[in-house]
């Protein structure tokens, strides 16, 4: 279900509404017709907060780390995420 979109103005104009419509779904505010800012619940902005990934550089790796990426094998399981890497 795509989450429902409410213009800046219709916002300001019925607040209490649309707190408890992001309650239930992320509610995207619009201003000048271009998405502008997303209303979402503390939960659920927890639950994206969790799955936050920090990005290393080669650098950051040492020798021995390395040499164990190089020597890994990518498990049959991880076929299914083939098709994302077509463009």
């Amino acid at each position: 279900m795509p989450n429902a979109s409410v213009s800046s103005v219709e916002f300001e104009k019925a607040v209490g509404h649309f707190l408890r419509v992001a309650m239930y779904a992320p509610l995207t505010i619009t201003n000048h017709g271009r998405a502008s800012l997303v209303l979402m619940c503390a939960a659920e902005y927890e639950r994206l907060k969790r799955r936050d990934r920090h990005v290393l550089i080669i650098d950051d790796f040492t020798e021995e780390d390395r040499i164990a990426v190089a020597a890994s094998k990518v498990p049959s399981a991880a076929a299914m995420f083939d098709s994302e890497l077509d463009t």
